[in-house]
């Protein structure tokens, strides 16, 4: 494989000259292990850890190495293991909040081109996850793709389509099946040379069966579904990437039932634009569409325009919005507290 196919580009290659200048090399952290990373460069795949200076320098755990991430590294003579120097910024990001009550950044993965938002399609897909899933796809600025699966166990897939591109925007909705192979091909097309492209979704949506089904080979550890509910166990455990044989990268991540926002307020605008166009015409422009006069994003539900459901969820993830954003201050303010003090 090259560094080209690998998603190094002018960007990279712009911010990797002072570390070039030094001996490093670049590399692609392929594996995030407890214990360390596991990490491609053009010619062989590695595995390593940070240095010493780079864990005294780090300030927050965002600031570590994540699946995705372009590196500078010094390869150790005689062996298979390198020493991580530095992360090369990032050209995008896909965050949460991590788990607990500390706000705190968790990367789910790094410098993607495109988020797969899958949603098995063996029941009525869930609308209000697909949302929250678009509105953190276009906050973190990655196109979005839903990606409907396991279209063979279902036997009326247009109207769960069309009720899933009504709440979608401008992302495209797809449907596969990684069994009859149907809609495989435009997913192929899309997971071009040299493009990143995450996959998100719970459990047993079919992740990794759909990347098996792309690479044409057994590349992933698959499991059966509950036959009653059709939830999955977590056959992903941690997050990785997977070279396809035609090119492109794709990064599998554990199965996400849910995800909380980490910021959301430009991926809110995106993925409710329908609201975001209404609401330009209330009255009050710091309108919250709850029992404000003049609302239109209200009269139009009234007037059966805007599903009362969606303009709920849009309500909640505003609500997290604000307080995240609240949280965050209120950490940012005791974060320079302490600096001041030492």
């Amino acid at each position: 494989m090259s560094l080209r196919a690998l998603g190094w580009n002018s960007f990279f290659e712009e911010a990797f000259a002072p570390f070039a200048r030094d001996g490093f090399s670049p590399a692609r952290v392929a594996v995030q292990h407890r214990g360390g990373y596991e990490i491609w460069t053009a010619d062989e795949i590695l595995t390593g850890d940070v240095s010493g200076r780079f864990r005294h320098q780090a300030r927050q755990p965002s600031d570590y190495p994540a699946v995705g991430d372009w590196v500078a590294i010094e390869p150790l003579p005689g062996e298979t293991r390198a020493v991580i120097q530095a992360v090369l910024p990032r050209r995008t990001k896909f965050s949460r909040t991590a788990a607990g009550i500390v706000t705190e950044e968790q990367l789910v993965a790094t410098n993607i081109d495109e988020i797969f938002v899958l949603e098995s399609l063996a029941f009525s897909p869930n609308l209000r996850r697909i949302e929250r899933f678009l509105t953190l796809a276009w906050e973190h600025g990655t196109t979005p793709t839903v990606v409907l699966t396991k279209a063979d166990l279902c036997s009326e897939v247009s109207p769960l389509l069309e009720s899933v591109r009504e709440i979608s925007g401008e992302a495209r909705v797809l449907s596969v099946s990684s069994v009859n192979g149907q809609g495989v091909a435009a997913i192929r097309k899309q997971v071009k040379k040299g493009r990143t492209i995450a996959l998100l979704g719970p459990s047993g949506v079919g992740k990794s069966t759909l990347i098996n089904c792309l690479a044409g080979e057994e590349s992933q550890a698959v499991q059966p579904v509950r036959q009653d509910d059709h939830k999955g166990r977590h056959t992903t455990t941690q997050r990785e990437m997977v070279f396809l044989p035609q090119g492109g990268v794709v990064i599998d991540t554990p199965g996400l039932r849910e995800l909380q926002l980490w910021e959301g307020s430009q991926g809110l605008e995106s993925a409710f634009a329908d609201i975001e166009a209404l609401a330009a015409r209330c009255r009050f422009t710091n309108c919250r569409h709850e029992k404000e006069p003049g609302c239109a994003v209200v009269d139009a539900v009234r007037a059966g325009a805007l599903d009362d459901k969606r303009l709920a969820a849009f309500r909640k993830l505003a609500d997290e919005t604000r307080q995240f954003e609240q949280r965050r201050a209120t950490r940012v303010r005791s974060e320079e507290r302490r600096r001041n003090r030492r």
